[in-house]
Formats: structure tokens, C-alpha cells, sequence
């Protein structure tokens, strides 16, 4: 009768009654959350996130010091730490929002009271003839001013525009019409402020007629460069401009506006 050994099978130990492993998922999670919420509140603008960071990091951190507690996981300190970064971040988030609501709220004051401070008056022509008392009848009526008549700016600036006179565009001018009328305009800036000005955002445009039809810029060899660079404190520049207007039309409404920062002025020229 023969004889075998029987395999044996593996032997697995047996699991010690009441061990698991630690659950400290909680804790880190709130340790990097800290973390990242109190560097983003360092950061001007990402207050917002700092504090979205922070409230998920203290909640987290309380609920992994709970488990501590319970014994289900095994990093206290870390989840202690997570939490009071996650409040750091808190704080951080309130004081930056404060910081740059104030911030935003000082941008706005200065951008009003610069455009508040750059409002123009009229200034009569300096002869004081005929031209000079019907600006002064214009300004208290409309604020239109006449031919050499001043707008002058609360930051120094005086804008002055001359009569027209009429111009025979050549035969390669850009933006005159054949049979009707064509006019050339000086327009005269002076920067008595203490600041240097930027010419370059110096628009010109026309009107011509009772029925305020729009003029337009006349570009050839001679005219239509306008205004380029800047003007120091104490000095003037002149640009002439030239405009196409219809054959009957008695007067030329021009506007200048010195920049964004300025209101624009008018005057109202006869033909």
C-alpha cells in the first residue's frame, strides 16, 4: 500500500482584531490647502482664492483632528498645523480684499477728479475785437467759441483756433470731393502747466452748413499731418488742418479735443 504526503497549504496570519489602517487623508489634504491659501493671500488679487483655500483647509483640519481623537488617524500635529494655516489664509483673504477694494476705490477718485480738473473755459480773443465779444456772447450761451478765440484747460492747457482760409487741395489730395469747397484751419496749443503734454492724441474734426454735414479731412502734400510728439511746459505747437466743405456752406463748426482726459471744445467759424 503506497503512501503520500499531502500538500500543505499556505498559512495566513491572522489579522490582529481591531487594527486598521490610519486615515490621515484628512490632515494632509488640509496641511496643503493651508498651505497654498496662505501664499495666495500674500498675493495681491488672489484674495479670493486664499480664502476659498483657507475655509476648505480649517474645515478639513478640524474634521482630521476629530478622527485623531478617535484614533483613526495617527497625525494630530499635521492636521493641527493644516488648520491654523487654513485660518491664516482667512485673514489674508479678508485683509486683501480690503486692500484692493480701497485700492480700486482710490483709482476711480483720481480718474474723476482728473477728468473734473480738465474741463475747458472759454478765453476771448486777445485783440478784443469783433471776434473776441461774440466768443464772450457764445460761452454764456453755448460754450461755442469763435474764430481765435481760447479754450483754456485748469491744467494750463489752451487750445486756440484760427479763421479759416480758403485752399486749393493738389490733384493727389485724399478726402476732397471735385466741386465742392476746400478750407485750411490753424490750430494753436499751448502747455502753461508744469506737466508735458502728449500732442499725438490730439483729434481735430468738422462740420460745415446749417445742416451740420460732417467735413472731411483733407490729406495731400501740404496738410494733414496734425499734431505729433509732445510740448514741454511753456512752449506752443501749431498744426494746420484742411477740410472739405459743400460750395454754399457759410460756416465750418470745428472741434478739438486735447486727449481722452479733456473735454472737447468748439468753434464756430464763418466761410
Amino acid at each position: 500500500m503506497s503512501q503520500y504526503t499531502q500538500p500543505q497549504q499556505p498559512y495566513a496570519p491572522a489579522q490582529t482584531p481591531g487594527s486598521r489602517p490610519a486615515r490621515n487623508g484628512l490632515g494632509i489634504s488640509a496641511l496643503v490647502l493651508g498651505i497654498i491659501g496662505t501664499v495666495s493671500g500674500l498675493v495681491p488679487f488672489f484674495f479670493w482664492l486664499a480664502g476659498i483655500l483657507g475655509l476648505i483647509a480649517l474645515i478639513l483640519g478640524l474634521a482630521g483632528r476629530g478622527r485623531a481623537k478617535r484614533g483613526e488617524a495617527t497625525n494630530k500635529g499635521v492636521t493641527t498645523f493644516g488648520a491654523v494655516l487654513g485660518l491664516v489664509a482667512l485673514v489674508l483673504s479678508v485683509v486683501g480684499a480690503v486692500l484692493t477694494f480701497k485700492a480700486v476705490d482710490d483709482v476711480v477718485t483720481d480718474i474723476n477728479k482728473a477728468v473734473a480738473d480738465s474741463s475747458a473755459s472759454a478765453k476771448p480773443a486777445a485783440d478784443g475785437g469783433a471776434a473776441g465779444g461774440t466768443a464772450g456772447g457764445a460761452e454764456d450761451k453755448d460754450d461755442v467759441l469763435r474764430e481765435g478765440d481760447s479754450a483754456a484747460y485748469d491744467d494750463g492747457l489752451e487750445v486756440t483756433v484760427n479763421a479759416p482760409a480758403a485752399y486749393t487741395a493738389d490733384e493727389f489730395a485724399v478726402g476732397y470731393t471735385k466741386g465742392n469747397s476746400a478750407y485750411t484751419v490753424s490750430v494753436v496749443i499751448e502747455n502753461k502747466g508744469k506737466e508735458k503734454f502728449d500732442a499725438a492724441l490730439v483729434t481735430v474734426d468738422a462740420r460745415a452748413g446749417e445742416g451740420g454735414v460732417n467735413a472731411e479731412q483733407i490729406f495731400d502734400g501740404s496738410v494733414g499731418e496734425g499734431f505729433t510728439g509732445t510740448i514741454l511746459p511753456g512752449k506752443k505747437i501749431t498744426a494746420k488742418y484742411a477740410f472739405d466743405a459743400p460750395a454754399d456752406a457759410k460756416n465750418l463748426t470745428v472741434e478739438v479735443a486735447p486727449g481722452f482726459d479733456w473735454d472737447a471744445s468748439q468753434w464756430e467759424l464763418k466761410l
